[in-house]
């Protein structure tokens, strides 16, 4: 694939340098603050059994279920074999219809692109229809940054803004609160709610939809994302169930929309595929309630302009690596995080920015690199049990690509100048096991040294370093007689 052209339009170069966002804590460490939680973990638990329970359904009742999942994974793999191509088709299509395409290579360029936008069009007050990609590039700090106000629009978005949380699941951002701390919620945040509001679910949407009408009909400008890039025809198409989106395709005067470059379908006949795979493995439906779909401009109907900004952020990056391009293939449905393990303890905040869940494990450390710890941290944040390769609908075998990647972390150690605490380790128990002498000298005082760490049998704390093994699990005591000593004596 060749290099995209620089951004096109208005951004934010000349200004001030953005300072560098703060460091992220390792998977390990941001997870202990939502295992401790029980409320949440409980409301988590009992959401994503429910969406186990109406994907299984769902793709039972598709008789051609798995014809299906093929279909996808080979239109997938075709388009991002082939992806120069698409996005050259797709850049024509939008251009020819009206609109404009902005190519941004990172986080950075996008968020100016968009920022730039917004200031242009006189806006201190933008409406979005947010997306994993809004959040992937960290647009709300750059418009608050700006003095701009972005209003969330839909509903579980809308309880994350308020309640200062990070995003739980990819389908229902809020799924870690239960209705009774959305109602409380809604009471303190939105006074127009009043303090008798109920906390049955029509009365929460109804003041949620209260609170947006205002702002969505005085909305100048719009920023969405997009599920599908239809390259023929240069067309963004969403998926919705609450129509928050649509109208903010069809009130604001600029809409812009924010996609990276892996959303781009050949031509409208595979949509007939993703139509079918994404509601039945993202919600359990057979189809969604609201598939919007919008193509450049149109004279007296919908935004006078529309915007496309394509970005790569790692992308192209993953793109080259023949295991990273299969992850290219996901299309953010979230079945793999409803049969995760490990997500169904943690929720999604502990993943980061770019997506939650075994496809956040897998595509965070591969668009950003492993070079920081948190990133490093996240393709450890799986038991590698398999139950995601199964449910994912364009048939990504996720646990390989997250063993390849823990493969990267260990070569990037490698290359460090000081060796981390695990390598050192790593390298000496090497040198111990490769000498039969040595091996039997070091069972004999680690049998030692364990046995009196012991009590009733097992080890419940480990000294130092290791003692982060024993802070989840206990660890058996060893036996007094090692198999080894146990058969030269019976031989002898």
């Amino acid at each position: 694939m060749t290099a995209p052209r620089s951004g096109t339009g208005p951004s934010s170069a000349g200004g001030p340098a953005e300072p560098p966002p703060p460091a992220r804590p390792k998977f390990a460490a941001a997870a202990r603050a939502a295992l401790a939680d029980t409320r949440r973990r409980r409301n988590l638990r009992g959401a994503t059994a429910a969406l186990r329970d109406r994907e299984a359904a769902a793709t039972r009742a598709a008789a051609d279920w798995e014809e299906l999942r093929e279909a996808g994974r080979a239109i997938r793999d075709d388009t991002l074999l082939n992806l120069d191509t698409h996005l050259e088709e797709l850049e024509r299509a939008v251009t020819e219809a009206g609109g404009v395409v902005h190519w941004a290579a990172d986080a950075g360029e996008a968020r100016g692109i968009v920022t730039g936008l917004v200031r242009a069009a006189g806006a201190t007050e933008v409406v979005k229809a947010s997306s994993a990609t809004l959040r992937e590039i960290g647009l709300d700090e750059a418009l608050e940054a700006i003095g701009v106000t972005s209003c969330e629009t839909a509903l579980a978005d809308l309880v994350v803004r308020l309640g200062g949380d990070e995003p739980s699941h990819p389908l229902s951002p809020a799924v870690h609160r239960d209705r009774a701390q959305i109602g409380e919620l809604f009471r303190r945040e939105l006074p127009a709610a009043g303090p008798d509001l109920a906390d049955d679910p029509a009365a929460l949407a109804g003041a949620a939809r209260d609170h947006l009408r205002g702002r969505l009909l005085r909305a100048r400008v719009a920023v969405t994302g997009a599920n599908f890039l239809v390259a023929e025809t240069g067309t963004a198409v969403v998926l919705e169930s609450e129509g928050n989106a649509r109208m903010c395709l069809a009130l604001p005067e600029t809409l812009v929309t924010v996609a990276g470059i892996d959303k781009v379908v050949p031509a409208w006949r595979d949509m007939e595929v993703f139509l079918q795979l994404l509601p039945r493995a993202s919600s359990g439906d057979p189809m969604t309630a609201c598939v919007s779909a919008w193509t450049g401009v149109t004279a007296g109907d919908g935004p006078r302009e529309f915007h496309l900004v394509l970005l790569d952020n790692g992308r192209t990056r993953a793109l080259a690596d023949e295991v990273g391009r299969t992850a290219l293939r996901c299309i953010r449905c979230s079945a793999c995080a409803n049969v995760c393990p490990v997500y169904g303890r943690t929720g999604g905040a502990p993943y980061g920015p770019v997506l939650p869940g075994p496809a956040g494990a897998m595509l965070t450390p591969l668009l950003r690199g492993v070079e920081s710890a948190a990133d490093a941290s996240l393709p450890y944040a799986s038991t590698l049990c398999g139950a995601c390769a199964g449910v994912c609908p364009v048939k990504i075998d996720i646990p390989d690509v997250l063993v390849r990647l823990r493969g990267e972390v260990v070569e990037s150690r490698r290359r460090r100048p000081v060796p981390t605490p695990e390598l050192v380790l790593m390298r000496g128990l090497a040198w111990t096991m490769g000498d039969p002498r040595r091996h039997e000298a070091a069972l004999r005082r680690g049998t030692r040294w364990a046995r009196l760490l012991s009590r009733g049998g097992r080890i419940r704390r480990l000294p130092g370093l290791l003692g982060r093994w024993t802070e989840t699990r206990d660890l058996p005591a060893p036996p007094a007689e090692s198999f080894r000593a146990w058969w030269t004596r019976r031989r002898a």
